[in-house]
């Protein structure tokens, strides 16, 4: 209620207990009432006495108060009894997360402070969450954030834009320092947005790049840029064929041979990869596709009883015994063999005497297959059917080196 309402209100009640029923009569008469003369006066000193208790009253309703509003200050006079009142005048909403200090009753000369809470997202233990704070600036929250976990960085989070979003300052005390590719800037403006610092110091931003606030050991604001690139890899790798054996009939026991040669397959692999700084901080995987399917390898086992060989007599005679059937060893690589043991020269003889020809024969296992004389000085053609000979009777075995090259 208007103070000037109040204390007409005031008057009329005055009047009402001081003033007779009938009309006043300012009049002389010889012989009348001095008492009816006085009436006036005691009005006058009645609504006096009323105006100056309203003003009383007035004087202390009237408060002038400093209200801080998220650092924005302000001089504000109001007729608030409390608090609460003087922000809803004001229109300063407040909500459960909101700091209000101080809160009740509201008195002349009263600093009134109110913070609004909002999120941040912290990054702590390597994981993120979001918290509220009524920081102000980022120093205050790793301040407020430190209690807990002295380690505790702010993240900024990236708009729409790719610019780095934060809703606080960098400092109130100063300085502030940006670490980005391995440097160090000062922070001109402390008193400034994430973003506007680091587009007032030319850095640009990439899209996976990311950006955290930590106090240092003179708790002092750092923003530290993270350089963070991720691509796609793709690299192929061998798939191993698998191997069966074959029993075949049509060849000696001990005779092994590749039929199917086996053939390794591919396989290609693409992988998401993440560095931060340049090191690889993950490794993702995106496809594993056998391309190239693997040939099995197939190889035939002799099952085939060697024939008993006639040797002859005459072992020492100037002709060998007789050469029996080897058409079983014909379909193999003799020349790979001989090349292998003599570089293919028939009279070779080894350093040591012992071996001779193509085959370097001993000469008692020259002897052994119904060979005569010295394996050198018979012919080529002699020397390989021996050499055939000693293979049907003793297998592969008898050239411990070079005899793999028979199946080559």
């Amino acid at each position: 209620m208007p103070f000037s309402t109040r204390i007409g209100r005031l008057l009329t009640r005055t009047r009402a207990t001081t003033e007779p029923t009938a009309p006043l009569d300012t009049t002389t008469e010889q012989g009348g009432r001095p008492g009816r003369r006085l009436a006036l006066p005691a009005l006058v000193a009645a609504g006096a006495l009323v105006a100056a208790g309203g003003t009383a009253v007035y004087a202390q309703a009237h408060k002038t108060v400093t209200l801080d509003v998220d650092g924005t200050t302000r001089t504000v006079t109001t007729f608030a009894g409390s608090v609460d009142g003087l922000l809803s005048d004001e229109g300063v909403a407040t909500g459960a997360r909101d700091s209000v200090d101080p809160a009740g009753s509201l008195s002349d000369g009263d600093v009134v402070t109110v913070r609004h809470a909002h999120r941040v997202t912290v990054a702590q233990d390597g994981k993120h969450r979001t918290v509220w704070t009524t920081a102000l600036t980022a120093d205050e929250a790793l301040d407020l954030l430190a209690v807990r976990d002295p380690d505790v960085q702010l993240v900024a989070s990236r708009s729409g834009g790719g610019r780095p979003e934060l809703s606080l300052d960098l400092s109130l005390r100063g300085p502030a320092t940006i670490v980005v590719d391995g440097k160090e800037l000062e922070v001109g403006d402390v008193r400034t947005t994430v973003a506007d610092a680091l587009e007032d110091a030319g850095i640009a931003l990439g899209g996976y790049d990311r950006v955290r606030l930590a106090n240092d050991d003179e708790r002092h604001v750092r923003v530290v840029v993270q350089r963070v690139s991720v691509r796609t890899v793709t690299r192929s790798e061998e798939v191993a064929f698998s191997s069966s054996e074959k029993d075949d009939a049509s060849r000696y026991v001990g005779t092994q041979v590749v039929t199917t040669k086996g053939v390794p397959g591919t396989r290609t692999i693409v992988e998401r990869v993440t560095t931060v700084d340049g090191k690889e901080t993950k490794r993702v995987l995106v496809a594993d596709t056998q391309t190239v399917n693997p040939v099995h390898e197939v190889v035939s086992v002799g099952t085939k009883k060697r024939p008993v060989v006639s040797t002859g007599g005459g072992g020492g005679s100037s002709k060998g015994g007789p050469i029996g059937d080897t058409r079983d060893a014909d379909s193999l690589n003799w020349a790979a063999l001989a090349k292998c043991e003599s570089g293919g020269n028939p009279t070779i003889v080894s350093a040591n005497g012992l071996y001779h020809g193509l085959y370097q024969f001993s000469v008692g296992t020259w002897r052994s297959v119904g060979g005569a004389g010295l394996p050198s000085q018979a012919s080529p053609a002699e020397q390989t059917s021996r050499a055939k000979m000693l293979y049907l009777r003793s297998g592969a075995g008898q050239w411990p080196h070079c005899g793999p090259r028979l199946f080559s």
